[in-house]
């Protein structure tokens, strides 16, 4: 058995040992307790608390913007912090078990937290470019929407890098607990690793994307050769604060 075994995996290669080699007879059976009947236990809770965690995010998300699209916009780091921790635990062959269930609700909340920032940023940089312009066309828009993602990305990248430098010795350790901090950090660490980009990536395309869909549904000026030499109606669009 591995020094770094969970009790889920212990117990699943003790049942691919039975049901390999014994066979019950009728009217008989077996049941595992312990550890492993306390975590049985716990993941049923968790299997409540997670999507309860994802509404709670969601109707704070949505308190803040009072749209429900924007809310659900933002909520895509989501997906994609579960991606990159899916794929770690994956590569370092991890069971999942209540340490990886508290890891990924606190990988949700930094990952939609980072996200909340930067949509703030964007809007920060299309509130000065309105400004400075009156209006705003297709490319004043989007180099807005660029230059806030450049003010973005050193903070995040700070941030992925300090995460990334605290948990690393976690993996090293070999000392008692280790077992159990190991699984809880490796969803935080794969997640924030593929919430950064997303957050530089993905969220300034979708809020260009949506600005645009927003000025398009308004009172519109002419603005000639922004896509390809094509004329596209745009109106004079104010950031929300």
């Amino acid at each position: 058995m591995r020094a770094d075994a969970t009790p889920g995996g212990v117990i699943a290669d003790a049942e691919k040992a039975i049901h390999g080699k014994i066979k019950m007879p009728p009217g008989y059976y077996y049941s595992w307790s312990g550890q492993f009947e306390n975590e049985v236990r716990a993941r049923k809770r968790l299997q409540i608390v997670m999507p309860v965690a994802i509404a709670v995010i969601y109707i704070l998300l949505f308190l803040t913007y009072r749209s429900f699209l924007e809310a659900a916009h933002v909520l895509l780091a989501v997906p994609f912090a579960l991606t990159g921790g899916l794929y770690l635990l994956w590569l370092l062959g991890y069971n999942f078990s209540v340490a990886v269930w508290v890891g990924f609700i606190a990988l949700f909340g930094t990952a939609v937290q980072t996200t909340v920032v930067m949509v703030i940023y964007l809007e920060e940089a299309v509130a000065r470019k309105k400004k400075e312009h009156g209006t705003l066309t297709i490319p004043i828009l989007r180099e807005a929407v660029m230059e806030g993602a450049l003010l973005r990305l050193r903070p995040k990248l700070m941030t992925v890098s300090t995460v990334v430098a605290g948990l690393l010795p976690i993996f090293w350790s070999s000392r008692v607990g280790s077992e159990v901090i190991r699984p809880l950090a490796t969803p935080v660490l794969g997640g924030m690793l593929s919430s950064l980009a997303h957050v530089l990536i993905v969220t300034p395309h979708h809020f260009l994307m949506a600005a645009g869909a927003r000025a398009s549904a308004r009172p519109a000026i002419r603005c000639s050769n922004c896509f390809d030499g094509n004329d596209f109606m745009i109106s004079q669009l104010t950031p929300r604060r």
